[in-house]
């Protein structure tokens, strides 16, 4: 069933400048410090990346620089999620033949959708894509669930090639009744890694990898090795950063904290305030205490 490995897998964040282009060399920073973590694979563009956000002459920089930068040293997925079929579709023309692995998609995110308009959705935009279409459970932002009805519907075709879900129950329904699919589940559920790791689900991805990547190689290692206790301690000082940055505004904590490991450029949405003083000198005493910096 799987052709990805198992250990983490970070959700990139997207360093741009005051007007919105990309800071192309604090992202190729940001890539190769992932590898040399030891990522299993990376999503460019994803909710940690703003993909929502970018403007399109950002999204394209994006695709050609990490495309270029991670030079099929590991998987890279794309995201391209958006409102309606002809925006997806400037963006697979954006994408282009770029040397990656996948496309991740949401259902549309404005208008919520119900199960025949969101099977429609992926096999339409699978038929058209130049690369595997992974679906992107995300029912916080789309206010739709995707379910195993979904699933039956699309798991046979040809480019439709995953998931992205924090749905435990979702994943070893995939599991129990398409063992020999080629079709890869891939984890979001943070808070519970150690324990998805224990039931054999062992490709975790998730945003947070980005600004702890330390922590998240240890935890890779300490899942493989069979030392789950270990695993927890790591897992741990990340959801102990992410309580921090969700205490001091998340995402541009997110970019006070990437600018900490080297990485310049503003990594949240143009509209969201700065990180206050206190928050910054909280932030950063966490990095220095799990080992971060």
């Amino acid at each position: 069933m799987s052709n990805l490995k198992d250990g983490f897998y970070t959700a990139l964040g997207t360093p741009l400048d005051k007007d919105g282009n990309l800071v192309k060399e604090s992202l190729k920073k940001h890539i190769n410090g992932q590898i040399d973590a030891g990522a299993s694979g990376l999503l460019l563009m994803g909710s940690m990346g703003i993909e929502a956000y970018l403007k399109n002459s950002a999204y394209a920089d994006c695709v050609k620089v990490a495309a270029e930068t991670v030079g099929g040293r590991l998987p890279l997925f794309i995201g391209a999620m958006d409102t309606s079929f002809a925006r997806v579709k400037e963006k697979l023309d954006l994408i282009g033949d770029a040397d990656i692995d996948g496309i991740v998609l949401t259902v549309p995110y404005y208008a919520p959708v119900n199960d025949e308009q969101a099977i429609n959705w992926f096999l339409r935009l699978a038929d058209i894509a130049q690369k595997p279409i992974y679906l992107y459970d995300l029912a916080v932002v789309t206010k739709y669930k995707i379910n195993m009805s979904v699933i039956d519907a699309v798991i046979n075709h040809k480019n439709i090639k995953g998931i992205k879900t924090a749905d435990f129950e979702l994943i070893k329904a995939i599991e129990v009744k398409y063992p020999s699919a080629d079709f890869e589940c891939l984890c979001s559920r943070l808070d519970s890694f150690d324990y998805m790791n224990m039931m054999g689900i062992g490709k975790n991805l998730d945003g947070m990898f980005a600004c702890a990547p330390k922590n998240g190689k240890k935890m890779a290692d300490c899942n493989r090795n069979g030392d789950f206790v270990g695993a927890r301690k790591y897992l741990d000082n990340i959801l102990l950063l992410r309580d921090t940055m969700i205490q001091y505004r998340l995402m541009t904590a997110f970019t006070y904290c990437m600018n900490l490991l080297g990485c310049e450029g503003n990594f949240h949405q143009d509209y969201w305030l700065d990180v206050t003083d206190e928050g910054k000198e909280k932030l950063k005493e966490t990095m220095i205490k799990i080992g971060e910096i």
